[in-house]
């Protein structure tokens, strides 16, 4: 049994790694692409780059729920979620020794992100998702798609200038990063479903915990490499965007495919962290500065949840 849990472990970490790479690779490829059929750099950033992060988490989930493993779904959101938050703006806060921002995070983007935590709050609180919430959750995203569109549309066009022969190494790459993406989430789900059979748990734990942050990767890459130059509208815009993608995508266009099983444990112990985060990164991002002493305040909230979610105190 031992060793079952060894390979399948093993399995999980490279068709994790597989599935982060593609996500990597399909990004890069897909800017180039649109960059040279002339498309508007704030389609680019808003289609492209932004959901381009939260690619692990959409195709593991829509792969979990035509695997019939739909708990994993809400786990992977709330998870990932909880994780960007506390985890991720922690480490950025720390390592840059605070953040700074200069844009005003408060007028639109802010109160977007804590109706995005709301919508899908009130969504699942009676433990049901159907696909009529789904279909709000989706319109909600829309909603944040047309906004932000609108505020870039209204901005000066930058970036390189098209190049005149078609990208044909990074369209071969886009289709192999697609086939990349497939695989790595097939076999991601699958290996979390027999190690949660081998070890007698629920797939929903190991969702919440090893699934929400390995998906999360691509945000705190993107997120500490943002922080690491000073620029910290992107690596707080990053979470913001991330998260409104899985509240509202995540969770939205899985739930058109089927129904999501709603596990009671993530109610009561993983909801109230992620709407309390939620406030938090609301409330301190205000003052548009995230000190140090945050920062370090948040990593104290994940070492909390980790700890009240595996009953470890």
């Amino acid at each position: 049994m031992t060793s079952a849990i060894a390979v399948w472990a093993v399995i999980f970490i490279l068709s994790l790694a597989v599935l982060i790479k593609s996500s990597d690779y399909f990004t890069d490829s897909a800017e180039v692409i649109g960059v040279f059929f002339r498309f508007p750099a704030f389609i680019v950033g808003v289609l492209i780059l932004s959901i381009g992060t939260s690619l692990p988490e959409l195709l593991s989930s829509l792969v979990a729920v035509l695997n019939g493993s739909s708990e994993i779904v809400f786990g992977n959101v709330l998870g990932s979620n909880i994780a960007n938050i506390f985890l991720i703006v922690g480490v950025a806060a720390v390592m840059s020794k605070g953040l700074v921002l200069e844009y005003d995070l408060s007028r639109v983007d802010l109160p977007l992100l804590l109706g995005s935590a709301f919508l899908l709050i009130l969504a699942v609180i009676n433990q049901q998702f159907s696909q009529g919430e789904a279909i709000f959750c989706i319109l909600g995203y829309i909603v944040y798609l047309l906004y932000t569109i609108s505020t870039r549309n209204n901005e000066p066009e930058t970036g390189d200038r098209p190049s005149k022969q078609f990208p044909i190494k990074d369209a071969i790459i886009l289709v192999l990063s697609c086939v990349g993406l497939y695989f790595g989430a097939v076999w991601t789900i699958e290996s979390v479903t027999k190690i949660s059979e081998l070890l007698n748990i629920g797939t929903h734990i190991i969702a919440v915990s090893a699934v929400a942050l390995g998906t999360s990767l691509p945000e705190l890459l993107v997120t500490l490499n943002a922080a690491s130059k000073g620029n910290a509208e992107i690596a707080l815009g990053n979470v913001v965007g991330s998260n409104i993608f899985n509240s509202l995508v995540v969770m939205g266009i899985p739930g058109l495919v089927g129904k999501l099983e709603i596990n009671q444990d993530l109610l009561v112990v993983g909801l109230p962290f992620m709407a309390a985060g939620t406030l938090l990164f609301y409330t301190v991002a205000q003052d548009k500065n995230i000190t140090q002493w945050e920062g370090l305040l948040f990593f104290v909230f994940y070492g909390l949840f980790i700890t009240k979610f595996f009953g470890l105190a």
